[in-house]
């Protein structure tokens, strides 16, 4: 049985009349909601769907919004969870090393992730991305996008948006090894138009 299920059967047994008993029920219950809250996440991003825009800062200094690309330009947005932690460097790399073939593409790529933009500059800087990691530490993005796990940290997903503005792929499956070539793979797929 999940502790979830476990505290639902703890609630539905006969109620004790003490004001212990009143207190667990209370912390019980409260404790079970907190839980939920922070389990369950926003609504998953399916296919078609329009992309939340965002307003996110780079680790370029500038700051970016998904609705100045719409109408021109397709965006990846590549959801990774933490700076400085092995897959992820592993994966900013590979965009890094192997970014000219994403940009045969008429694309602009991300990568982002809820650290605070000082762990994101520093982090650009040292796998040598040359494309910008955005900030989200409030997390509204993160949730938006359906990517924010119960640990508090993003999935590693990669979203493709389309020139429309309309979620186009999710791949919640990204291998940080090959990640320039399956996007690139993806890209044309897609029919994103080449430069």
């Amino acid at each position: 049985m999940n502790p979830i299920d476990r505290m639902i059967a703890a609630m539905r047994t006969p109620r004790r009349t003490g004001v212990r008993a009143r207190l667990r029920e209370t912390v019980l219950a409260t404790v079970l909601a907190i839980g939920l809250a922070i389990a369950l996440p926003a609504a998953a991003l399916e296919v078609g769907d329009v992309a939340p825009d965002f307003s996110l800062q780079g680790s370029d200094g500038n700051t970016y919004r998904l609705s100045d690309f719409r109408g021109k330009q397709a965006v990846v947005v590549a959801w990774f969870p933490k700076a400085f932690t092995s897959g992820c460097t592993v994966e900013c790399k590979s965009l890094a090393e192997k970014g000219d073939m994403i940009r045969a593409y008429d694309v602009k790529y991300f990568m982002a992730s809820v650290d605070p933009l000082d762990a994101n500059i520093g982090f650009a800087k040292e796998t040598e991305a040359d494309f910008p990691l955005l900030s989200d530490p409030s997390k509204e993005t993160a949730r938006a996008f359906g990517v924010l796990n119960v640990m508090g940290l993003a999935s590693r997903y990669t979203i493709y948006i389309d020139v429309d503005g309309r979620v186009a792929a999710i791949d919640r499956e990204v291998k940080p090894a090959t990640s320039a070539e399956d996007m690139a793979a993806k890209l044309g797929e897609l029919g994103v138009a080449r430069r």
